[in-house]
């Protein structure tokens, strides 16, 4: 399936499409139709039920705008960029290790450092797409992604839109873990939007300046926490290892969950778990196992903080594209923020039984302190506790030494020992404060939404006339059906038609009703918007003693059965809820008049 030939049926019928066109548009911005918009919800929901509901996780919703400070912590305002080359000529700036993925056969040139892709860049003789101006010796910068804002008036706090979701759990976690009375291991979702400000956004929904994440962060004892393997452990998966990656003739591994855990082919236990987890959900909105991987980050492009990281990765128009990440990101980012925030970012672990163990203290003597290092007594104090702490042996001498201030303002102090009244002492202890590890599952939902759209379209031929229709799976389609009177002359089909379609949507299904043009042509309008059932009141279902009838006809295969109209709701329900369409027609009789070409 060409790409255009998505983005002309994502367009025509309401799945999304460039925002402000009327004011020329905006490239990184999409705006989801109706159809578009259902189909992303249903997306969302299918991973709330597996993600948290199914976990037994708990989901949050954090602001979009956070104070600067938060991305001084987490690392974002230093180490969140990309790379960026300007042609001369035209201004225009692109990426510049896409540039070179295009014209090479690098597949991850991002992992590469800038000047070594600036020598790409004038090796391979690379121009500028827009003007085609040369680009060799033009400087590779590093250009932070994130929009920066102001909060409030005046002299305002500056801040940022956040560009994950992540660190709205991350900034609020002293506060979610005594909802979960701070025991561990347990993990919070959240589902939003978040904004990058990308160099050169491309490809429909797959590079956008706002897009939406679904991110679990689960919070793990390091030492005592295990995951639930054995409920992944024979889920067949498609690996793609780091070392196959560099290998001339490397392959991919087929092997299952447990196995590439056990051989350490997948480094955490945690991450194999939701690799499992994520390939069955996959599977199960629609996504094509047959394209589909997990490719495992170079160490070039491995964030310096995680262990391991794998991306699922899905095929669409001959391209890999990344739909999701899986890092065991350790206890990176609440250390930052218990370093840099006002809170304590750790949970108590408590023992099985307590502990007694030698605590090196001191109880410095203010009252020779004050006199002798004024206002900074109270660091020094505090520089002594820390050294007592991290170092007992420094205080076996007359004296010890600490350090106040930081950078240029750093000052050594000298203290005596006898000041400090350093000493050991016996403590009974019934735990310890630990700093959780975090492992993230994070899914971008506009990319899946395009995967399942692309995976999804098929052309076909139906009595000799040919059809295109998206095989969405029932769960996530954007309607669950679709009502036809087969004629609107008929006064009993149409207000039968307008009652079979009221009561489907009070039993909670999204129902489109339909009765212009050919019966034909309004199943065509349906399949192309992959809706799965289509219900038509015809007037061999309103003739005769017995009860209203209606033909059900099943997207995929155009087949049809008779099925009394009081069953619809109840049968429509459970099609939706996955019972295949062979075992609901098995109860009914088949319809064997052709009405795909009947005349309105």
């Amino acid at each position: 399936m060409a790409a255009d030939a998505l983005v002309e049926l994502a367009k025509r019928r309401g799945f999304f499409f460039g925002a402000n066109g009327a004011y020329g548009g905006t490239a990184g911005f999409y705006t989801f139709g109706p159809q578009g918009a259902a189909l992303k919800r249903n997306v969302e929901d299918a991973w709330r039920d597996r993600f948290t509901i199914r976990e037994g996780n708990r989901e949050i919703e954090a602001p979009t705008v956070m104070p600067e400070p938060v991305f001084e912590a987490s690392g974002h305002l230093e180490g969140f960029d990309d790379m960026l080359v300007e042609c001369p000529e035209c201004g225009e700036s692109h990426r510049a290790d896409h540039l070179v993925e295009a014209v090479t056969e690098i597949e991850d040139a991002e992992a590469l450092p800038g000047e070594e892709v600036a020598e790409l860049i004038a090796d391979n003789e690379i121009a500028c797409p827009s003007c085609g101006t040369a680009l060799a010796g033009e400087p590779v910068e590093a250009f932070n992604l994130m929009f920066a804002t102001d909060i409030g008036p005046g002299d305002a706090q500056p801040g940022y839109l956040r560009p994950e979701t992540a660190q709205g759990i991350f900034v609020e976690f002293p506060r979610l873990k005594e909802y979960a009375r701070g025991n561990l291991p347990f993990g919070i979702t959240q589902i939003g939007p978040a904004y990058r400000n990308e160099i050169s956004p491309r490809g429909g929904l797959l590079r956008l300046r706002e897009f939406t994440q679904a991110e679990l962060e689960q919070f793990i004892d390091p030492e005592d926490d295990e995951p639930p393997l054995d409920r992944v452990r024979d889920v067949d998966v498609r690996l793609y290892p780091a070392t196959e990656q560099d290998a001339a003739d490397g392959e991919y591994l087929e092997t299952t969950v447990g196995a590439a855990v056990d051989e350490g082919v997948i480094g955490s236990p945690w991450v194999g778990y939701y690799l499992g987890v994520a390939q069955e959900w996959y599977e199960r909105v629609g996504v094509d196992l047959d394209r589909f991987r997990f490719r495992q980050h170079l160490a070039g492009e491995r964030a310096h903080y995680a262990a391991d990281c794998w991306d699922a990765e899905s095929e669409v128009d001959g391209d890999w594209i990344e739909i999701a990440g899986f890092a065991y990101r350790g206890d990176y980012d609440l250390s930052k923020h218990d370093e840099h925030g006002d809170d304590s970012f750790t949970v108590f672990k408590r023992y099985d039984e307590p502990k007694t163990v030698e605590r090196a203290t001191v109880d410095p003597d203010m009252s020779v302190l004050g006199p002798e290092f004024g206002g900074d007594a109270a660091a020094v104090a505090d520089a002594l506790e820390t050294l007592a702490e991290r170092d007992p042996g420094a205080f076996d001498g007359e004296t010890v030494t600490v350090e106040t201030g930081d950078g240029d303002d750093a000052e050594a102090r000298e203290v005596d020992v006898d000041v400090a009244n350093f000493s050991v002492e016996e403590v009974t202890e019934n735990g310890e404060h630990i700093t959780p590890h975090v492992v993230e599952p994070s899914f971008g939902v506009g990319r899946t939404v395009q995967t399942v759209l692309a995976h999804a379209y098929n052309r076909d031929e139906v009595d000799g006339e040919e059809r295109t229709y998206l095989s969405l799976e029932p769960e996530v389609a954007p309607q669950d059906a679709a009502v036809f009177p087969l004629v609107t002359n008929d006064d009993r089909l149409t207000a039968l038609a307008d009652e079979v379609a009221a009561d489907l949507r009070a039993a909670g299904l999204a129902v489109a009703y339909d009765d212009s043009g050919s019966i034909g042509r309004r199943y065509r309008r349906q399949d192309e918007v992959g809706t799965p059932f289509c219900v038509t009141v015809d007037r061999d279902g309103v003739e005769g003693d017995g009860p209203d009838t209606a033909t059900l006809r099943e997207r995929d295969s155009a087949a049809q059965i008779r099925i009394p109209v009081a069953d619809l709701a109840g049968e429509l329900t459970a099609l939706r809820g996955g019972e295949p369409f062979e075992s609901v027609a098995d109860r009914y009789d088949a319809v064997d008049t052709d009405v795909e070409t009947a005349g309105n």
